[in-house]
């Protein structure tokens, strides 16, 4: 039987509940590999009523023997790194000889966060977490930035760190906090950072193709969500790398011929976090009622997360551009309690009725939702253990979903807890 490679992607504007799944999909695969983004991502897992909340480690880390890859696609904090890697082992999870990280991975350094936060404070700001990640990809592709691989030669290293910061300065003279930073103090606290990491790099596109040769089923892990994405998402409103299928490849090494499968996740209503057009969003008691109970409050930064109905429009979008093969349907039971639930199928434009999503956030903030209206199923699923035991209207409503997007929905949660799923 020819080994599973697979790409797990939200499907939204992130914060899909991908964690969660991620988690409970990788007792099927020896290996899970996140492939783009830095610690702007919150995944959280809820094991036994202990919530975890990571970051930039795998998902899958909490499943015993799994192998977890942070791929060259994904920008990494070393302070946060390390932070998450002494939460995780004072929980009792052992990391030996599961942890592997590209060495072609980009460094945060602290210059990032200073020119995030004052990109952030103009008037015509994006609504980023403010954790660096934008102006590090900005580096990346200016073909000046820092990676692990660096440390090869620290001389070469602390000639890159002197000349950014300076190159910083002269482009940001008034930014006191940049000034305050020297090119020898951020050279000496890296090299800090990195020799308490250090075991965990190596070349990880050796690793991962290797393990796809001997067999190995692989988990290829996104953040954020396809509308965020820096080609396809609502720019400038989106994030600063390839959440999308495509990215698996680029973020990891692992060429597109061996994916076999693209697993998406959609909430069963619609969240955004940071500025931006949405829309389904809701500003009535609904919107605010789908929010307190769903507990929308962004896993890394804690800002509220805006909410409306699920809007198919987008939806079908995001699974053409990523090849879905099946959909993972996350915080159905937020839903359990309102009498009427809404589905977005058509868009009201200058006039005109589309059913294709305009990416171009000017335009997709003038477009009006065409709703179709759903009875709904008043019911906890929460100890339900089979699809055929759902109520009909929740059924209607997944089967609606399912017709209208063109891939079956396969997983169901009904819950926040590991054990809260139905396989359909």
């Amino acid at each position: 039987m020819k080994n599973k490679v697979s790409v797990l992607v939200g499907l939204q504007w992130g914060d899909e509940g991908k964690g969660k799944i991620v988690d409970m999909l990788s007792k099927d695969f020896d290996v899970v590999a996140r492939y783009q983004g830095g610690a702007n991502a919150g995944h959280t897992i809820i094991i036994d009523g202990k919530k975890t909340v990571l970051h930039l480690i795998p998902s899958g880390i909490f499943t015993k023997n799994i192998i977890c890859v942070i791929g060259n696609g994904t920008v990494i904090d070393p302070k946060a790194l390390i932070e998450e890697i002494d939460l995780l082992t004072k929980d009792g999870v052992d990391l030996s000889g599961r942890l592997y990280i590209s060495k072609d991975a980009h460094i945060i350094l602290p210059y990032h966060k200073i020119i995030d936060a004052i990109n952030e404070s103009k008037n015509d700001k994006i609504g980023t977490t403010k954790k660096g990640i934008g102006p590090t990809y900005f580096d990346k592709y200016a073909r000046r930035g820092i990676k692990f691989s660096d440390f090869e030669d620290e001389n070469v290293l602390k000639d890159k760190i002197k000349k950014n910061l300076a190159y910083l300065i002269s482009i940001f003279p008034e930014s006191e906090e940049l000034k305050a930073l020297s090119d020898t103090g951020l050279f000496n606290e890296l090299k800090e950072q990195y020799e308490d990491i250090k075991q965990y790099f190596v070349q990880t596109h050796y690793l991962l193709n290797n393990m796809i040769s001997e067999g190995k089923n692989i988990l290829l892990e996104g953040a954020q969500g396809a509308l965020l994405d820096v080609d396809f998402g609502t720019y400038p409103y989106i994030t600063s790398s390839s959440p999308t299928s495509g990215g698996a490849c680029t973020g990891t090494g692992i060429p597109p011929t061996v994916i076999n499968g693209v697993i998406g996740i959609v909430k069963a209503y619609t969240t955004r976090v940071g500025e931006g057009p949405f829309p389904t969003e809701l500003f009535d008691d609904t919107g605010k009622e789908i929010a307190r109970i769903g507990v929308e409050f962004g896993a890394t930064t804690g800002r509220p997360r805006r909410c409306g109905w699920l809007d198919l429009v987008a939806l079908k979008y995001a699974v053409i551009i990523n090849g879905v093969t099946e959909i993972a349907l996350t915080k159905s039971d937020v839903l359990d309690t309102f009498k009427e639930i809404k589905l977005c199928t058509d868009y009201e434009l200058g006039g005109d009725v589309i059913n294709t999503f305009p990416s171009n956030p000017f335009v997709l903030q003038n477009v009006k939702p065409v709703y179709k209206t759903f009875k709904g199923w008043n019911k906890s699923f929460n100890e339900s253990s089979k699809y055929e035991d759902l109520h009909v209207e929740f059924k209607e409503y997944v089967e609606f979903i399912e017709n209208y997007v063109g891939v079956k929905i396969r997983y169901i949660s009904t819950g926040p807890a590991r054990k809260d799923i139905i396989i359909k």
